[in-house]
């Protein structure tokens, strides 16, 4: 495969401005009185942590959804938004 393909059809142009725009303030809160200050899922105790494990643990967004009804696409959206934020902002010395 030659590096000249056209790469456009890989992004949803939408879904992406809807995440570049996301307010995660809306969704994530940090307080030190819960969950010794790690970033939570506001209006619960659930952990931002705790959503990408169940994640990457392959538990599906609707399994999650309908075992902590609290929780919604946008919750878990917002998650996966501040992980790749502060993925983005991480510096790696080598």
């Amino acid at each position: 495969m030659n590096g000249n393909y056209n790469k456009s059809h890989l992004f949803n142009s939408h879904l992406l401005t809807n995440f570049v725009f996301m307010n995660i303030k809306q969704y994530i809160e940090i307080n030190s009185e819960k969950r010794f200050g790690k970033p939570i899922i506001k209006g619960t105790r659930i952990s931002v942590a705790d959503v990408l494990n169940w994640l990457a643990n392959g538990m599906s967004r609707e399994e999650i959804i309908a075992d902590f009804p609290e929780l919604g696409n946008e919750q878990i959206n917002a998650c996966l938004f501040f992980a790749a934020s502060r993925e983005d902002h991480l510096g790696i010395a080598s």
